[in-house]
């Protein structure tokens, strides 16, 4: 599996892998809080506050209770192991911040594409950046306020994502459901590279 740039502290030395995972989807639907949730380290986050200009712009439906907006990107770290680090890049949300998507995407292995099945429809372009470039991805719905509104199935029919692409229900504002989104996201990669490896 690939390993992302700098290291500072001679890991990849130790044999220790460190992988580049993003955190996409639309606007508001969870994408800082998820790498907030599990960072080891405080992460890093371009938090602006959103003016009247910007609600001007912005769809805030759905979301109206919200107050800052990412403007560049949110940048966590978590280590599963003594082997794998997981750097973890937040993209923006907004469509007008959606040319940063290109750099961020530049040595990801995978991603997650957050979901809200209120607004089904802001998670599209991002599952459909990532099957244009052919970067792996799962699909985590985050469940507001604990309210699975619908089941993987139906999510499936919605999106109209292949069978090969997970689907898992999550709520990222606790630890260990936002590990799980990662672990699952992990065991595709695996399985991809299992497959690749056989053909």
């Amino acid at each position: 599996m690939a390993s992302v740039g700098s290291d500072p502290h001679g890991q990849a030395a130790l044999g220790t892998s460190a992988l580049k995972i993003l955190i996409a989807g639309g606007f508001g639907v969870g994408k800082t809080t998820l790498v907030g949730s599990v960072s080891e380290i405080p992460p890093l986050r371009t938090e602006e506050m959103i003016s009247e200009i910007s609600g001007g712009v912005d769809n805030l439906v759905g979301v109206e209770n919200k107050n800052t907006t990412t403007v560049a990107l949110d940048f966590g770290r978590i280590t599963l192991n003594d082997a794998l680090i997981l750097y973890l890049f937040g993209t923006p949300g907004q469509d007008r911040f959606w040319f940063m998507w290109d750099e961020l995407a530049l040595g990801a292995l995978g991603a997650v594409v957050l979901a809200d099945t209120r607004r089904l429809e802001g998670c599209f372009a991002a599952v459909d950046f990532f099957e244009r470039r052919s970067i792996p991805f799962i699909l985590a719905v985050n469940n507001f306020f604990g309210q699975q509104l619908y089941n993987v199935d139906e999510v499936r029919d919605a999106t109209d994502l292949d069978s090969h692409v997970p689907i898992v229900q999550c709520d990222v504002r606790h630890r260990e459901s936002s590990k799980s989104v990662l672990a699952t996201l992990l065991e595709h990669l695996i399985g991809i590279a299992a497959q690749r490896r056989a053909s």
